[in-house]
Order: C-alpha cells, then sequence, then structure tokens
C-alpha cells in the first residue's frame, strides 16, 4: 500500500488558463435559463473565476489532507491499473469495511463529508472505509482495451477491498455506484454480505418474478409521493437524459470537446449538478474542484464517459450488462434510501423486486449527489442499518478489528 499525492503539473495548469482565455462562447435566447441546459451567464462566471481567481492548489491541498494511496489491480483479461483509492481504517473494535463507489460526474470526494463521522462508533458500529477513484476516473489510470465495463469494474473493487485484507464487507453507492456495487454482489455474493444504495433503478414487480409484490403492486394505490417520484423520473427521461444515450453510444465523438475545451467541460457537468441536486447551494470552488477533477484526470474526462458505452454493450461472456443489475440478486441483503429529487425515483414495490430488502429510508430532502448533499442522512442510514438493533448487525458483528 503506498501513499499517493495529487500534483498536477504547473503547465497543465498554464496550459488550462490559455485555453480559457480563448475561450469562445455561444449566444442565448432570452429567458431561456436551465431551460435549454447550462446558463451563459453562469458559464462565463465560472470560467472567468476558473482563469483568474481559482486557487487549484489550495484544493489540492485539501485533497492531500485525505488519507490517499494507490496501488495496481489486475482484472481478468486485461493489464494491470494503477488504482487511487481513499483508506481510513478506525480504531472502533466494531468497525467493519465499507466500499464507497461513486458514479459520473462525481468523483472519491463524494465521500468526504462522511468520514469522520464513520470513523466513530455510534450504535456499535464504525466503518473502516475504502473509496476508489474508478478506472476511468480521477487520479487512476483508464483502461486502454475494448470491453472495461461493470464486470471489470466491480472486479477491480473487489480486487481493492481483497488486498486490503477485507474478504467480507459492505458496499454503499448511488448512480454507477449502484450498478457497480450490484455487480459486486451479483459476482462476489459471499464477500458482498450487505448493499446500501442512494439511487434506485427498478422495474415494476411482475406475476411471473415476484408475484406477491406484482399483487402488493396491483392493489395498493399510489401515495401522493409515489404520483410525485414517477413526475421526476418522466421529467429525467423526457427532458433530461439526452447526455446518456450519447455517451451510451458514442462516447468518443464527445470526448473531443470535453478534453479540448473546459468550458465545454464546465457546462456538460455543471448542467447535472444543477438539475441532480435538490437545490443544492453549490460554491463556485466545489463546482470547479468537481470539474477540475475530471478535467486533470490522470484518463482525461474523455476515458470517463467509456462506462455508459460498455454497460450496454456487454456480451454474456465477458460482461455484466446493465439491466441485470436492476433485477433480482439473492444473496445479498439491501438497504434502499428513497430522496425525492434523485433521477428516477420509484415505488417501494419495484425497489423490492431488486432482492432481499432489509431496510428502507425516505428522506424529506436530497437529490442524485446524496452523499454529498445529505451525507448526515446518509451515515444515519449506515448506522441503523449495520448497527445494533439494525437488520445487518449480525451479518457484521464478527468483523475483527484490522
Amino acid at each position: 500500500m503506498a501513499s499517493y499525492e495529487v500534483a498536477v503539473p504547473d503547465e497543465r495548469i498554464a496550459a488550462l488558463k490559455d485555453k480559457l482565455s480563448r475561450s469562445s462562447f455561444p449566444d442565448e435566447l432570452q429567458g431561456a435559463a436551465w431551460d435549454y441546459g447550462a446558463p451563459l451567464v453562469d458559464v462565463k462566471r465560472l470560467a472567468a473565476y476558473w482563469q483568474n481567481g481559482f486557487d487549484w492548489r489550495a484544493q489540492e491541498t485539501k485533497l492531500n489532507d485525505l488519507p490517499n494511496y494507490h496501488r495496481m489491480i489486475q482484472v481478468d483479461g486485461f493489464p494491470e491499473l494503477d488504482i487511487h483509492y481513499l483508506h481510513q481504517p478506525s480504531d472502533a473494535p466494531d468497525a467493519i469495511p465499507l466500499l464507497f463507489c461513486h458514479g459520473w460526474p462525481g468523483s472519491y470526494l463524494e465521500v468526504t463529508k462522511m468520514l469522520a463521522a464513520l470513523k466513530q462508533s455510534s450504535n456499535g458500529v464504525a466503518f473502516h472505509v475504502v473509496a476508489p477513484s474508478l478506472p476511468n476516473f480521477g487520479w487512476s489510470e483508464g483502461a486502454k482495451q475494448k470491453g472495461f465495463g461493470l464486470k471489470q469494474y466491480a472486479e477491480v473493487n473487489h480486487r481493492l477491498m481483497q488486498s486490503l485484507g477485507y474478504n467480507t464487507y459492505v458496499t454503499q453507492g448511488g448512480d454507477w455506484g449502484f450498478y457497480i456495487t450490484r455487480a459486486m454482489g451479483l459476482l462476489y455474493p459471499s464477500s458482498v454480505l450487505a448493499s446500501h444504495v442512494n439511487m434506485i433503478r427498478a422495474n415494476p414487480p411482475t406475476w411471473t418474478g415476484t408475484p406477491l409484490l406484482a399483487l402488493q403492486h396491483a392493489i395498493q394505490p399510489y401515495t401522493e409521493r409515489d404520483r410525485q417520484g414517477l413526475e421526476r423520473s418522466k421529467w429525467f427521461a423526457e427532458e433530461g437524459s439526452g447526455y446518456r444515450l450519447t455517451q451510451s453510444t458514442k462516447p468518443q465523438t464527445l470526448g473531443y470537446a470535453l478534453t479540448d475545451s473546459p468550458v465545454g467541460l464546465l457546462a456538460w457537468i455543471l448542467e447535472k449538478l444543477h438539475d441532480w441536486t435538490d437545490n443544492y447551494p453549490w460554491t463556485d470552488d466545489e463546482i470547479l474542484t468537481w470539474v477540475s477533477i475530471y478535467y486533470f484526470s490522470t484518463a482525461g474526462p474523455a476515458a470517463s464517459l467509456r462506462i455508459y458505452y460498455e454497460a450496454i454493450h456487454a456480451d454474456a461472456v465477458r460482461g455484466v450488462s446493465r439491466d441485470r443489475t436492476q433485477q433480482w440478486i439473492s444473496k445479498v441483503k439491501l438497504g434502499l434510501c428513497h430522496v425525492p429529487r434523485e433521477l428516477t425515483v420509484v415505488p417501494s414495490t419495484w425497489g423490492r423486486t431488486l432482492g432481499p430488502v432489509v431496510f428502507e429510508s425516505r428522506k424529506v430532502h436530497g437529490g442524485h449527489f446524496a452523499a454529498w448533499e445529505i451525507p448526515e442522512e446518509i451515515v444515519a442510514d449506515l448506522r441503523k442499518m449495520f448497527g445494533q438493533g439494525g437488520p445487518c448487525y449480525r451479518v457484521t458483528a464478527s468483523f475483527a478489528k484490522l
């Protein structure tokens, strides 16, 4: 286990500022606001601040205060990859290993608001936290061959946990963290003892697959919360998911724009940070730190798009499909966190088609980046699910101190 230091070369920072100084901007319709995408006034303000005011070195120092490490991890059929990760062990004798898995356009940074709390024992439980930069993201190396999909991301995470001595562990994730931790449960059920997810992607129950849930779904009317959730899901399908179609079909083409134009990358991510959160009060420094991690990433911003393509083009021999992770996985106990401003918000009967659900919570606030928006709520869920009196306490009580 080797320590890792984030150290973007001076010439890369200078090149970024030079590109920003020569940026061109489109015009904008009167009254367009956010309906047409990222507003011109916001993108111009942030671009100017990125060029002349934003202090990447100050943010870099904060990132280097975190417990950063890296190690080589190899998955079947691919060369070794240099994987960056945070590793915060707890001194508590009741601590259990927890893998935190981010998605796009997030990063390992999302876990950082929870680190202090997760380290401390409460309700009879604490956590040894491992939070990798996924391959192709952040400070991890990117795959150079086709076919690096959900199965391979799951294998990287699993082998990382094993390399740290965690042969059994639990997981938490949203966005691609949902799909990847679900794939881990499918592939490594003897190691992944339980999962907590804050993005719930599921289908309505069927009479052939889950008849009892189908009966409940048929006779139980939707609540007002369910109806609002389905409206949110409809909005995302009709108005918010265009990016996904592009990234899952022609990621290379889009990659040229996001790699060459820092303003293009800024606008592409800014729109999601606005639309996908529950009125979260983003600061300019927060936004530009998130975007800079992509811009300065080891593999480059284009690499992060490829998971969309690989997840839906997975072959039956080498892959785990996105659709498969949205179906029943039997051997991993499951906790569901329902937040009102997620991209898709499904009724409980839908979520219970995913596997043996033993814990559910429903939040009043929160959006897609729940660990960043409402970190205290995710910590509370984990303590209730895995602590004394929780449904997974017996599952995890046998973990020994690291």
